[in-house]
């Protein structure tokens, strides 16, 4: 009886396998690459809100989302924004091309 638990096992694996393939689940770590580091959980165990709370986990997906938009780009009229400082920037370069330190 005890093959049953491993034939089991190995169809549930199978069967997740298939469905993130398909793009029925997202299995992705998605926190990696977060820098915000606001979200704890991830990968399998999301699967539960995907599947039984669907509106919470497109939240969250939202969430994520506009957590990683980007800088805007700046605009004419901007301003250097104290970046260049005085005057031009220079960058210092040693006998071989390096950038001094």
């Amino acid at each position: 009886m005890g093959w049953w638990v491993l034939v089991g096992v190995i169809a549930v694996c199978v069967l997740l396998w298939v469905a993130h393939r398909l793009g029925w689940i997202d299995l992705s770590d998605k926190s990696r690459s977060s820098s915000s580091g606001s979200r704890s959980g991830g990968g399998v165990l999301m699967i539960g809100d995907e599947v039984f709370a669907p509106a919470k986990h497109e939240a969250q997906l939202e969430l994520d989302r506009q957590a990683r938009l980007p800088v805007p780009a700046p605009i004419p009229g901007d301003g250097d924004k104290g970046i260049f400082g005085d005057g031009p920037v220079r960058i210092e370069l040693d006998a071989e091309g390096r950038p001094r330190r």
